[in-house]
């Protein structure tokens, strides 16, 4: 059962990052052509209107889809010069502290942008040029900050699995 976990909750982190990846090669292309546009402005092309709001909200989209298969696959930045000192057992307690304040960061950007997108959505604020209702933005980076709590909260079984568990200690991300 675990294994089978394990596959859908990687499936789902691969999935959000490829996403946001596709997000980003959209704001390379955007901006290609934006400023392709801008050097051509005087044959009659110019720049993207709302380009920048768009650049915007793929780039935060981007980096929000990014965060679960990043805590998946334990890609975080991190600190580890003290880890060839520490035996193995301090270092599996180690990763479980460190899965826990993820997943409590996690949870606590998720409730924060559920406020933001409410608040958003509640007063109808809207980008300046292209008028996109700014809770779009909100709305997407909730979806994927849900997916990162749940990858999250799968990291933290894991890093317990290894903890009391001596065959866990040795599986494959």
């Amino acid at each position: 059962m675990y294994h089978n976990l394990s596959k859908a909750v990687r499936g789902l982190a691969v999935l959000t990052a490829l996403t946001g990846g596709l997000s980003l090669s959209a704001v390379i292309l955007l901006t290609c052509l934006s400023v392709s546009g801008r050097a051509l402005d005087g044959l009659g092309f110019g720049p993207v209107p709302g380009d920048i709001e768009l650049v915007e909200l793929g780039i935060g989209f981007a980096v929000f889809t990014s965060l679960p298969y990043a805590q998946y696959m334990r890609a975080h930045a991190r600190v580890d010069l003290f880890k060839p000192v520490f035996g193995e057992a301090l270092n599996r307690w180690l990763d479980l502290a460190g899965d826990l304040l993820m997943l409590g960061f996690t949870a606590l950007l998720a409730w924060r942008l559920w406020f933001g997108m409410m608040d958003k959505a509640a007063y109808g604020e809207t980008s300046f040029i292209l008028q996109i209702p700014l809770f779009w933005g909100y709305a997407a980076a909730m979806a994927a900050m849900c997916v990162a709590v749940l990858v999250a909260l799968f990291c933290v079984l894991r890093a317990a699995r290894a903890v009391f568990n001596r065959e866990a200690q040795h599986e494959p991300l």
